[in-house]
């Protein structure tokens, strides 16, 4: 690990957390492609290294989400009952089960690629339905707790803490940004922490490159929470359209992303 390499990862996670952070996705999901492509993180260490850099990154957006008044909710509350047990197990299943990333990529590009172009199509093009019954469309907490549960084995399979899953599909059931935002960072938060602190106690039962790569972690991190607070700082003086097409458009560009990969 040198110095280069170290300002890189800072700069790579600073970037990233600001466009990210304003519709409560850590960068995790960007990171991870960046992680091991050109750092060259082994799998599945990559995974506890992602997880890391969100620990790290994200109080920065969260403090600043909290001195808005945004951060409480019963939203944020039922993210993270069903986050937090679903990325146990599927950092166990990490380990043990699906060491490798292929069949994830194909996931996530089926699911958000659609998603996107849906969630950007649906902003720039809302149909009398959207305007008149949005507030009525809301999930049930139920729902959204399952749905937590699900996105939480695959944050912890994958390390992406599932802020970009959870966002888009909670937006496009009809909750504002402004809301969806603060708890899937919350939520993405206490699953990093939960699912790091996993990984780190699997390390001893199992062999192989299981424990982070602490300093491309910390490095990342670092950037991630500056970068972070002042996406968060941006959130509240950007319009509604702009984030649902900004959230599109992240959405779509994971989708895009994974399908290259899947495909390569």
């Amino acid at each position: 690990m040198t110095w280069s390499t170290g300002c890189a990862g800072f700069v790579a996670g600073l970037l990233i957390a600001v466009v990210t952070s304003p519709v409560g996705v850590s960068g995790a999901v960007f990171l991870l492609p960046v992680q091991l492509s050109v750092f060259g993180v082994p799998s599945p260490a990559v995974t506890p290294t992602n997880l890391l850099y969100n620990v790290v990154a994200g109080p920065g957006a969260l403090i600043r989400y909290a001195r808005n008044g945004s951060l409480t909710g019963p939203l944020t509350t039922r993210l993270a009952l069903g986050t937090l047990p679903g990325v146990v197990v599927g950092a166990v299943v990490r380990v043990f089960v699906v060491p490798g990333p292929g069949i994830f990529r194909v996931l996530v590009a089926v699911l958000l690629l659609p998603l996107g172009l849906w969630l950007c199509l649906r902003t720039v093009r809302p149909s009398r339905r959207d305007d008149g019954e949005a507030a009525r469309q809301h999930p049930s907490g139920p729902s959204v707790t399952m749905l937590a549960v699900a996105v939480g084995v695959v944050g912890g399979i994958y390390g992406i803490g599932g802020g970009s899953i959870l966002g888009p599909i909670l937006v496009g059931l009809g909750l504002p940004v402004a809301m969806v935002a603060p708890a899937a960072l919350a939520a993405t938060f206490l699953t990093s922490v939960v699912g790091a602190t996993t990984y780190a106690l699997l390390a001893l039962a199992a062999t192989g490159p299981i424990s982070p790569d602490w300093i491309l972690g910390l490095a990342c991190g670092l950037g991630g929470l500056l970068g972070g607070y002042l996406g968060a700082h941006l959130q509240p003086r950007l319009p509604e359209t702009a984030l649902r097409l900004l959230l599109g458009g992240l959405a779509t560009a994971v989708g895009l992303l994974y399908a290259v990969q899947a495909l390569a």
